[in-house]
């Protein structure tokens, strides 16, 4: 028998927060995105996975998907300027915004969002395109 995909999504999360990392991680929430496709948290977790393993491109489509999912989540947002940062594309600049809008409205956020960058400074510790964000969202 499968494991829900809810239980699986979170024991999969609290094996990335154990500090596993993208090689074994990124093929377990590929399956989560095709089992549960509107499953918005998991295609930030793919995106950041890929951005984690240098998979610009892919992150690029992923953190897409996961923004049109959920226009509001600022990670949704963050990981696609990440991976815009990376690929070279311009229109940053309205993502970093709507990220700043859905923090302003929503300051509990705020601390999940300054956790995920300083564990994403920690397992990827010379990511530039994340201190810009960083300098960017917490001046």
């Amino acid at each position: 028998m499968t494991e829900p995909i809810n239980d699986l999504f979170d024991n999969s999360l609290e094996r990335y927060k154990a500090g596993e990392g993208p090689d074994t991680l990124l093929p377990v929430f590929k399956d989560i995105c095709d089992r549960a496709p509107k499953l918005t948290a998991a295609w930030i977790c793919l995106s950041w996975l890929y951005l984690l393993d240098d998979q610009a491109t892919l992150a690029y489509k992923t953190a897409q998907k996961a923004v049109k999912l959920n226009p509001q989540d600022p990670q949704a947002h963050i990981n696609l300027v990440l991976a815009m940062l990376e690929e070279g594309k311009t229109g940053v600049r309205q993502h970093i915004e709507e990220a700043q809008r859905s923090l302003a409205i929503n300051p509990e956020l705020r601390q999940d969002i300054q956790e995920s960058i300083e564990d994403g400074l920690a397992r990827k510790p010379d990511w530039k395109g994340l201190n810009r964000v960083k300098n960017w969202l917490f001046p």
